[in-house]
């Protein structure tokens, strides 16, 4: 038998589709024992997200809900740096678990959800204060890691 006879050509018909991904980057996923799946019980069984902030200061979800309710509040300046502190504990937790600065963070995967949240907020809260470049930033950052987000 000759090399040809030997060798197939993939049918690209029937071969898996990747993923929209036109980075070529893996996505990044945060671990599922990530503080933010503890507090997200407990807030399902009504806990207070200060007191989650106490108890899980890596939390970016337990930071992203203060952040929430201080923008209802109309107190931005607090939901600003609530939502900071979210997003930087979100970036530590990131980069723990390979991302360099790019490529997609899925928000299918649920310990993603608090930095994503986190970095919703931050993005309402920089728009009111008038910070329209961090607000810009922070948009293509998030179109950038799951573009659904944005739909």
């Amino acid at each position: 038998m000759s090399d040809s006879e030997t060798t197939s050509t993939p049918d690209p018909q029937s071969a898996p589709k990747p993923p929209q991904n036109l980075l070529g980057i893996a996505p990044t996923l945060l671990p599922e024992d990530h503080p933010d799946m503890e507090v997200a019980a407990a807030i399902a069984e009504g806990a207070d997200p200060s007191e989650q902030a106490a108890l899980h200061p890596a939390s970016s979800l337990a930071w992203a809900l203060l952040g929430q309710e201080a923008l209802a509040e109309n107190e931005v300046v607090a939901a600003y740096a609530y939502a900071r502190t979210g997003y930087h504990r979100g970036l530590d937790a990131l980069r723990r678990a390979g991302w360099r600065g790019q490529g997609p963070i899925p928000a299918s995967h649920a310990p993603n959800r608090g930095f994503l949240r986190a970095l919703a907020v931050l993005g309402e809260a920089a728009r009111r204060i008038g910070e329209d470049d961090e607000a810009a930033r922070i948009e293509d950052l998030l179109r950038d890691a799951d573009p659904s987000l944005l739909d």
